[in-house]
């Protein structure tokens, strides 16, 4: 499916430069943005769908769809399977092209967690006091349902991730984010006058070793797996979109696909080990592209723990230097809604890039993956030619 333009906000930590805004306000820049790029007016866009996970119902997207200007007649869905409801929000809408129910799509993610609402549950008993929580249920059962930090730890134990292993992986996306702040320009739209990523940060080995533990646990083998601060990938806000078309609309609007959105698949694993089922999804968009994880000019894992990146590249038999060539999610925060779609855009920009770099020659192949809550895996593969 024709991918017409991609653009993304810069992604700041709870509390930071974009704490004030809410989703349609990080997501409206953007609209505005793939229009302009594509040459397109607001009326011929059929359709938004929209990721989001902490909004607490409402429907995001179509609040986003009358703040970005577009046509009172256009439909917006919004979307939630958590950590992978940007890229699903993308798939579902290159599904409405396919089967004809639009022809022009705006699609991605975006999470204001800084703006979450509180969550309470509704005491059962009258004069009962409301209880307040985090974490919404992913399962049915408690005992498979554990908190993500506490999954993430329970992975690295078992797989034996030592502390120093995942520090030396955090180390090393910060130091990729730092050295890629220019080449990921072109892809961020400003939004409150920040135009650039804020969290990475030099790390020297002094640093780490001074960084606390925020969960405390070793492998069968008695090595320290904890997970420290910097090995967690911190909550944030953010957004990113595509604008995609079908083939027939590019002709009869005189559109240019600058890529193609090519497959994707969906998965669902263990809920008590989330992080792995990006494995899950990686292999199985493997085995529908037919392309080798191993031959992609960009590949994507949002990593919201270095245990969960280790573990990738360890199961994938990647070196790690072949995915997040700029840092990845560890580097970045965790918008949870759309940070799917911004490891799309950074596949894509990553993908421009190098076709601008060698002149336009050949086809570049790009995948990003992600892991859900509650045991789900998502990737989409693109090409650009």
């Amino acid at each position: 499916m024709p991918i017409l333009a991609w653009a993304r906000t810069p992604v700041a930590p709870v509390g930071g430069a974009l704490a004030a805004c809410r989703p349609h306000e990080l997501a409206a820049p953007l609209v505005a943005r793939l229009l302009a790029d594509a040459g397109l007016l607001a009326s011929a866009v059929d359709a938004v769908v929209l990721g989001n996970a902490l909004g607490a119902g409402g429907n995001p997207a179509r609040v986003l769809a009358l703040a970005a200007g577009l046509p009172e007649r256009t439909p917006a869905i919004t979307l939630d399977s958590q950590c992978c409801a940007g890229l699903d929000a993308i798939t579902h809408a290159c599904g409405l092209l396919a089967l004809g129910q639009a022809q022009v799509v705006i699609a991605g993610g975006a999470e204001a967690w800084s703006r979450a609402p509180l969550r309470l549950h509704r005491p059962t008993q009258a004069g009962a006091a409301p209880v307040a929580y985090e974490q919404p249920p992913f399962t049915p059962w408690p005992a498979r349902d554990p908190d993500m930090l506490q999954a993430a730890l329970d992975g690295a134990c078992r797989l034996g991730l030592a502390r120093t292993a995942q520090d030396a992986y955090a180390q090393a996306s910060h130091a990729r984010a730092l050295a890629a702040h220019a080449d990921m320009a072109a892809e961020i739209v400003p939004v409150h006058g920040l135009g650039h990523d804020t969290y990475a940060r030099s790390l020297s080995a002094e640093r780490l070793a001074r960084m606390p533990a925020v969960a405390a646990g070793a492998s069968p083998d008695s090595r320290d797996c904890s997970l420290s601060t910097v090995a967690v990938s911190p909550k944030a806000d953010g957004a990113a979109l595509l604008l995609l078309a079908t083939p027939a609309a590019c002709a009869r609007l005189g559109l240019h696909a600058r890529a193609h959105w090519c497959g994707a698949a969906s998965v669902g694993g263990a809920p008590e080990s989330p992080m792995l089922c990006a494995v899950d999804a990686a292999r199985a968009a493997q085995a529908r592209s037919g392309w080798r994880l191993d031959g992609l000019h960009a590949l994507e894992l949002h990593d919201a723990f270095a245990a969960q990146g280790l573990a990738f590249c360890d199961a994938l038999c990647l070196p790690h230097a072949a995915i997040n060539r700029a840092g990845g999610g560890l580097a970045r925060g965790h918008p949870i809604g759309a940070s799917g779609a911004i490891a799309l855009v950074r596949v894509l920009g990553e993908l421009w890039r190098q076709m601008r770099a060698q002149g336009g020659a050949g086809a570049l192949r790009g995948m990003a993956c992600i892991a859900g809550a509650g045991g789900l895996g998502t990737a989409t593969w693109v090409e650009m030619e």
